[in-house]
C-alpha cells in the first residue's frame, strides 16, 4: 500500500495559489517535505489531514480518499490513521499535560478511559511523566513540543505528519526531538512525513525527500537518487611532510582545491580532461601518500539550492 498518492493537487485562496499541480507517489517510510517558508508545505499537510479540501486534483493517503470516508460510527476513518503535530503551539491553557493528551485521544475517537490510559503511557515514553499534572502553559519550549508529539501519538496512528517539529528548540532539544522521531519510525514502524525548512533535520531522519518551492514539487526521491553524481569533484586525504607542495602541484596541473575538510583532507575540482593518475603522479613526485580518494557527489544542500534556484 502506498503511503501517499496525489495527482495534480491544486489549492487556491482567492487569487493566491498555495499549491499548483502537486503530483506525488510516496511509499511508507521516513519522508522529508523540504522547502522554504511559503513553499506550500503546511497547506499540503492540511489537505492530507482532510482539514481543507484541494481546489482540484485527486489523491489517497493509506488507500483512503483525501478527507476520508466515515466508518460505521460516523467518524472519519483517515483521521484515525494519522497523527498531526502542528507548527503552532495548539495547546489548551488550563489543562494539564495528561488532560491535554487525553482530550486529543477523545477527539480522535477513543473512549475516555482508553484515551486517559494511553495519555499516561505516551507521556511516560516521551519523558514527560513528571510533568503530566502540570499545566501545559508552564512547560518549557522543548516540553511543549513533546506534548504536541504526545497528542499526535495518543491513538497509535500508522502515520505521523510533523510540521516543523524542531521549531524554537535549542540544539540539545532539537537533537532529542529528532532522535525521538527516528525511534518512532525505526523501532515502532511509524511512517513519518516531516515538514521542515531545515536541511539537517531531513538528513538526520529521512530516507526520502520531496523538495517544494512556490507551491510546486521541484524534486522527489531518495537523496542518493536525487543528488547529482559528480564526475569533476573528489575528496582527497593525504599524509606526508610536503602536502603544501603536493597541493600546489595539483593546482599547477589544473585542479582547484575548494576547501579543507580536515588536516590533509581537501575537496578538489578537476577539469574535464583530468585523469586520476595525475593525483598519484603528483603524490609520488612530492613524497606524500594518498590515503583516500573518493568522488565528491552533490550534497543535499547543493541539491536544494539547485532545484529551488532553477525555478
Amino acid at each position: 500500500m502506498a503511503l501517499i498518492e496525489l495527482s495534480a493537487i491544486t489549492r487556491t485562496f482567492g487569487a493566491f495559489t498555495a499549491l499548483s499541480d502537486v503530483t506525488l507517489s510516496l511509499p511508507p517510510g521516513r519522508v522529508g517535505l523540504l522547502g522554504p517558508n511559503g513553499a506550500g508545505k503546511s497547506t499540503l499537510l492540511k489537505i492530507l489531514m482532510g482539514l481543507i479540501p484541494p481546489s482540484s486534483g485527486t489523491g489517497r493517503v493509506l488507500d483512503e480518499h483525501l478527507g476520508g470516508d466515515r466508518d460505521a460510527e460516523g467518524n472519519w476513518r483517515l483521521r484515525r490513521l494519522i497523527g498531526f503535530m502542528p507548527e503552532a503551539d495548539a495547546l489548551v491553557p488550563g489543562l494539564t499535560g495528561v488532560e491535554y493528551v487525553s482530550l486529543a485521544g477523545e477527539l480522535y475517537g477513543m473512549p475516555r478511559r482508553d484515551a486517559t490510559r494511553r495519555a499516561h503511557e505516551v507521556l511516560s515514553y516521551l519523558e514527560l511523566e513528571e510533568a503530566r499534572y502540570r499545566r501545559v502553559e508552564e512547560y518549557s519550549a522543548g516540553m511543549k513540543q513533546r506534548a504536541k508529539l504526545a497528542q499526535a501519538l495518543v491513538h497509535d496512528p500508522a502515520v505521523l505528519l510533523l510540521d516543523e517539529p524542531t521549531s524554537g528548540l535549542a540544539p540539545a532539544g532539537r537533537d532529542a526531538m529528532l532522535r525521538l522521531v527516528n525511534a518512532l519510525a525505526v523501532d515502532h514502524g511509524k511512517s513519518v512525513l516531516l515538514s521542515t525548512h531545515l536541511l539537517a533535520d531531513v538528513e538526520a531522519v529521512c530516507e526520502r525527500v520531496v523538495i517544494m518551492a512556490g507551491g510546486r514539487v521541484r524534486g522527489q526521491g531518495t537523496v542518493a537518487d536525487l543528488c547529482a553524481r559528480r564526475q569533476d569533484r573528489f575528496r582527497l586525504r593525504v599524509e606526508g611532510t610536503a602536502t603544501a607542495e603536493f597541493r600546489a602541484e595539483l593546482e599547477g596541473a589544473g585542479a582547484k582545491v575548494l576547501g579543507d575538510t580536515g588536516p590533509g583532507e581537501w575537496r578538489v575540482a578537476v577539469p574535464a580532461e583530468w585523469s586520476n593518475l595525475t593525483f598519484f603522479r603528483a603524490a609520488d613526485a612530492r613524497g606524500v601518500v594518498i590515503r583516500a580518494l573518493t568522488r565528491d557527489d552533490e550534497t543535499l544542500e547543493e541539491l536544494f539550492l539547485r532545484v529551488v534556484g532553477s525555478g
